[in-house]
């Protein structure tokens, strides 16, 4: 009996040894031998899969026969590979992806490229496929997937828009393209919508001032939208789609060799011409464009040069509007053309010294109903950064000057606005040891018009030896100078008057952040990145329009107080053996405006927001579903006056998406849904929609707008009451070939 027993016991560690033994083993690094985490690798034979672990190591049972093998890590190339399996296990030692986009390296932060792990600033980092779970036209729709991040519009009719961070006014973020200025003061209008995705290779977020690297305007935050390098991009690649709204965008890339040069060369072309009015408003719902964009970058072993040419003709308004009522005060429309050109590259003089350069120049033609403004501004930019690694710091200096030509025909600019504004920074990087890093540095900017400003930075990291767990402490001012024609749309639009009560002061802001993030592995198969920041933001001379005290005007100063941002935001990111991925975000915001005993909650900013993306891969066959949303909470909104009826604040925006893509060989069809759930704002949005030009309002001798039998809620023609768009619910089928 005994014997029995031990035979069966003998037998079943057998079996036990020989199930577990049949399994193919390896280790996944990139192109530049990192241990890549979380790579995911499927057997097609036997439909299992699993995940690397910290270490880069895999092990995956294994079938008699052939094994297919398939090896796939965002932002690198994947692999397929095929293994004969004998009945022993098999060590495939080193498995090597082709890195397309380093998407562990960040040079947002500091201006040098370190890795994202070791970096003393945080910054948020999403490749060119974050934002493929839905399919936008522009840069500006697809950043709002993106958590604490809101593109806000701020016109009903011609749709303009600015970006908000943490719930800071869009005119504090800077948005910069491969790490230059190239999209600020006149270009933060329009020119957002102008950057095709097909450039992108990847983005960083630095929430918090940055003006000591990037000067004005990065009092909010920066966006850095990084190209796509010619050596790492398909020969030939096209994406299209189109809309049930009729919109339809093509993007079309190809590299190409030229002597010793490698060039990339990618065009954008978007048209809607389908005028719709779904709320019965009298004016189009979405804002008429046809454009084109075309982007050519050519890199040699020291020097990469970009150039960029963008047109674009839009207009909203009443149905009956033409071209032939544009400027006039027949049938009201909103019509812009805007025509716009980059020069922008780097030249590595060697390891230690490279210089930047860029010149745009943007021409704007644009009419509000019988308002004209026309525009030109010209901005030149130079940089040189020199760095040096002395016995544990990592030095960096660095010298600028920008040179701004501004000029349009509204009183502001009585004459030609030249701006000069050079510039020399100092940071430096000291690796206190091993788990302690402290990031110091501090700006020195002379503006010609409003002198000298210095803009300190301090950042300490504490990490764990194996990076799983880090915090960061950040402190930082930033400034700003404004423009208030180039950056409000609202000074332009609608029936206002714009009145100027003191001269401009540039607006400071003092910055603490506290940033916590936590890597887990499971066993189980499965990755978990957890990421908790707070952050306190203080503004002096801040810079608000007025829009309650006269309804008929927008008064402009500076804040005799202080305003005050605060809030807290948590992403939450986890991958899994079988083809989940789940990102989730959330930020809370409290903003106020003190002055005095008096608080005011800003105009346009939401208490929370949220956002998420749920990504379902299934291998054979190949299809992927996912799923996105973004949730905004109630805004103050900008009401005429007391006897306005509109809601004062907006309702809670609920957006909900969902896409279906089947990849076979090297075609991507893809299509969906696009606001599921139909949201869309009031169809009173726009204040007497019927009577554009108020030719039949009254005012009193202060300019007030009388209640009178014809208008008894004494409202004027206003469309910034606006917080999302009227678009609503709109399918779209798209389709991508590639040849690698």
């Amino acid at each position: 009996m005994r014997i029995n027993k031990l035979y069966y016991l003998l037998a079943a560690i057998f079996i036990t040894n020989l199930i577990y033994s049949q399994v193919i083993s390896g280790v996944i690094v990139d192109n530049e031998e990192n241990l890549i985490y979380g790579c995911t690798i499927y057997n097609s034979t036997n439909l299992k899969s699993v995940l690397t672990n910290e270490n880069g190591v895999f092990s995956i049972q294994a079938e008699l026969g052939e094994n297919k093998l398939y090896v796939s890590y965002e932002g690198c190339s994947s692999k397929k590979i095929n293994v004969i399996y004998e009945g022993k296990s098999i060590d495939l030692k080193k498995i090597i992806l082709q890195n397309n986009s380093l998407d562990e390296v960040v040079v947002s932060g500091t201006l040098k490229k370190v890795s994202k792990l070791k970096s003393a600033v945080p910054v948020e980092l999403y490749t060119s496929d974050f934002f493929r779970a839905t399919p936008k036209s522009s840069f500006f729709e697809a950043i709002q997937g993106v958590n604490g991040i809101r593109p806000q519009l701020n016109c009903n009719v011609c749709n303009t828009g600015d970006i908000h961070i943490n719930g800071q006014e869009g005119s504090n973020t800077m948005v910069l393209i491969d790490g230059l200025p190239l999209v600020s003061g006149l270009s933060t209008v329009y020119g957002l919508s102008g950057i095709p995705q097909s450039i992108i290779e990847k983005v960083e977020v630095v929430k918090g001032p940055a003006s000591t690297l990037y000067g004005s305007e990065a009092i909010g935050g920066v966006i850095n939208l990084i190209t796509r390098q010619p050596e790492n991009t398909e020969k030939f690649s096209l994406d299209v789609f189109t809309t049930s709204w009729g919109e339809i965008n093509l993007d079309v890339g190809s590299k190409y060799k030229f002597g010793n040069a490698k060039g990339l060369i990618g065009i954008n072309y978007f048209n809607y011409s389908n005028p719709i009015d779904n709320n019965g408003d009298g004016f189009t719902d979405l804002t008429l464009q046809n454009r084109i964009s075309i982007f050519n970058k050519i890199k040699t072993s020291k020097n990469s040069i970009g150039f960029r040419y963008f047109y674009e003709d839009r207009w909203g308004g009443e149905m009956n509007w033409n071209s032939t009522f544009r400027g006039g005060d027949q049938v009201y429309g909103e019509s812009i053309y805007t025509s716009r050109v980059e020069i922008f590259g780097k030249y590595e003089i060697n390891n230690n010294l490279f210089l930047q350069y860029s010149l745009n120049n943007h021409d704007q033609n644009s009419v509000y109903g019988d308002t004209t403004y026309d525009a030109l501004q010209t901005v030149g930019f130079l940089q040189g950064v020199y760095s040096k690694k002395i016995k544990g710091h990592d030095l960096l200096l660095g010298a600028t000057y920008r040179y701004t030509i501004y000029d349009d025909n509204t009183p502001a600019t009585v004459k030609e606005d030249r701006i000069a504004l050079p510039g020399l920074f100092v940071q430096d990087q000291w690796i206190i040891s091993e788990s302690n890093t402290l990031l110091s540095g501090i700006r020195y900017d002379k503006n010609s018009i409003y002198g000298d400003i210095l803009t300190p930075r301090l950042n300490y990291k504490l990490s764990s030896k194996d990076n799983s767990s880090i915090l960061r402490i950040g402190f930082g001012t930033g400034y700003r100078v404004v423009n208030v024609f180039t950056e409000d749309h609202a000074a332009l639009t609608g029936a206002r008057d714009v009145i100027f009560t003191e001269k401009i002061l540039p607006e400071k802001s003092w910055n603490t952040t506290i940033n916590w993030s936590k890597k887990l592995y499971s066993k189980f198969g499965a990755i978990f990145d957890l990421d908790f920041s707070v952050f306190n933001t203080e503004f002096s001379n801040r810079i608000l329009p007025d829009y309650e005290s006269n309804p008929n005007q927008i008064i402009y100063s500076n804040l005799d107080g202080k305003s005050v941002t605060k809030g807290a935001s948590i992403n939450f990111n986890s991958s899994y053996a079988n083809g989940l991925k789940i990102n989730i975000g959330a930020t809370l915001i409290d903003s106020k405006i003190i002055n005095g005993d008096k608080i005011e909650y800003p105009l346009l900013t939401e208490k929370f927001s949220g956002n998420y993306q749920i990504s379902y891969l299934l291998y054979n066959p190949k299809i992927k579903i996912d799923l996105s949303g973004t949730v905004i909470g109630p805004m103050k909104l900008p009401l005429l006056g007391e006897l306005d009826t509109r809601n004062s604040n907006s309702p809670v925006i609920n957006i909900v998406n969902v896409q279906t893509t089947y990849t076979f060989n090297n075609i991507e069809v893809y299509a969906g849904i696009k606001n599921i759930l139909n949201f869309k704002p009031p169809s009173n949005s726009i204040a007497r929609a019927f009577d554009p030009f108020d030719s039949e309002i009254e005012f009193d001798s202060g300019g007030q707008v009388l209640a009178t039998v014809n208008n008894p809620n004494a409202l004027s023609f206003d469309p910034s009451y606006v917080y999302y768009s009227n678009q609503g619910i709109n399918g779209f089928l798209g389709l991508r070939y590639n040849i690698k």
